[in-house]
């Protein structure tokens, strides 16, 4: 029994050995890159954890928007406004504006890339002038980005360069 512990703890003793070889081994851009991969693995965990906690909190109707929410950004780019009215409106969802509010700014949107999907969007349909797709964008009328997120995503989309 003795030697087999002895090899047993041999065995293991070799294998942290070999382990703080092969990490001594790579490179500071291989470490940096799993180091990265590592606080990205990080920062989902605690985002996945977040809207789970949120949602948990929810009243039926605002489930039921996040839900809804999730479902338009799926298939379209949308500003905060314009996904909340289209939430809300009657001609949406009909969700109360408080709950489709509270849905909407529950969710870790970028609003920069919803932009960017808009703008492409519009340019897949036909063409416009930087300065046209940045005003269809940021109108009241129409997507109701903010000046800044539509020049971004006329930008991102090609519709400047």
């Amino acid at each position: 029994m003795k030697k087999l512990l002895k090899w047993i703890f041999i065995a293991f003793v070799g294998l942290v050995a070999l382990g703080m070889i092969i990490e001594a081994t790579k490179s500071p851009e291989q470490k940096a890159a799993e180091a990265a991969a590592h606080d990205q693995q990080i920062t989902e965990r605690a985002e996945v954890k977040k809207e789970e906690t949120v949602t948990e909190s929810l009243t039926g109707p605002q489930k039921n928007a996040v839900r809804s929410a999730k479902q338009y950004l799926s298939m379209a780019g949308f500003s905060r406004d314009g996904l909340v009215q289209q939430l809300s409106s009657e001609a949406g969802e009909g969700y109360k504006v408080a709950d489709a509010t509270f849905a909407v700014d529950s969710l870790n949107i970028d609003w920069n890339q919803e932009a960017v999907k808009s703008a492409k969007q519009y340019l897949s349909m036909q063409g416009f002038s930087c300065k046209g797709l940045i005003q269809q964008l940021s109108s009241s009328a129409g997507e109701k980005y903010t000046v800044r997120q539509a020049t971004y995503g006329a930008q991102q989309a090609g519709a400047c360069n």
